[in-house]
Formats: structure tokens, sequence, C-alpha cells
């Protein structure tokens, strides 16, 4: 015998929509923990200030760092112009879009700037760009 429900039969049904929130939710929060997580490699050096100054740090870029005295570092490791053309020409091998950050002292000659500047650009290396400090941003506890 067969008993039959007062209750209409409904069939399940899976909200796929609701799902779809969540994952994007949980992607993109992952996504912008990992890009927290980067650790920046470069010395400390006191940046001269722009207004039009910007801290957009990759994970996958060279570091070059000039202090006031004109000894150049390679990712906080003091090197000389032959080793940092080495080291440069090693890097463009792997990935020639690579993009290249120079920081310098505010009391860093020119000249000795230039110097990694082209460097840098005699490897090959067209991203090159000058890490600065905000013109809002506090100055650094000595």
């Amino acid at each position: 015998m067969k008993l039959h429900s007062p209750i209409p039969e409904r069939k399940t049904r899976l909200e796929i929509i609701p799902l779809i929130d969540v994952m994007f939710f949980l992607l993109a929060s992952f996504m912008m923990v990992s890009l927290t997580m980067t650790k920046q490699q470069t010395i400390k050096v006191n940046l001269p200030v722009a207004s039009s100054a910007q801290s957009d740090f990759k994970p996958d870029m060279i570091n070059l760092a000039v202090n006031a005295v004109g000894d150049v570092f390679f990712d906080k490791e003091s090197v000389s112009l032959p080793e940092l053309d080495r080291r440069l020409a090693e890097r463009f091998g792997k990935d020639p879009a690579t993009p290249v950050y120079i920081s310098a002292d505010v009391n860093t000659r020119y000249a000795d700037l230039v110097k990694a500047l082209d460097a840098a650009k005699r490897v090959g290396f067209t991203k090159v760009a000058f890490n600065v400090k905000p013109a809002g941003a506090a100055k650094p506890k000595s």
C-alpha cells in the first residue's frame, strides 16, 4: 500500500549563484592576502619626495639602490659596477620584461645614480623607474 502525502512533492534544487558569489569572495581574499605577503628586499635610503609618487611593488622585480657615498646595491647586497652588469645580464636572460626600480638617497650625486641607470639600460631593460617617497609620507625615524 502506497501512502500519499498531502504536501505536493517538489524537486530539490541546488542554487548555484550564491556558491559562485562565495567562491569569488574567497578567490579575491586569497589574492589580497598573497599580495601582502611579499617581502621587500631594499636597503634603507632617504628617498626624495615627489607629489605624483606611487608605491606599486611587485615580487618579481629588480631593486637597485645607490647610497650617498655612491655604493650600488643589488637586492641589499653591495656590488661593483662590473658585478652589477653581470647580475643584471643574468636576470635579463630569465625575463627581459622584469621591471627595475632604482632607489637613491636624497644626497646621492646624480652621476652615481646615472651609473646604475646606465647599467640597466646597457643590459637591455626597458622598464626602469626611480623610487621616490610620496609627498605626504612621514619622515623615517632615525
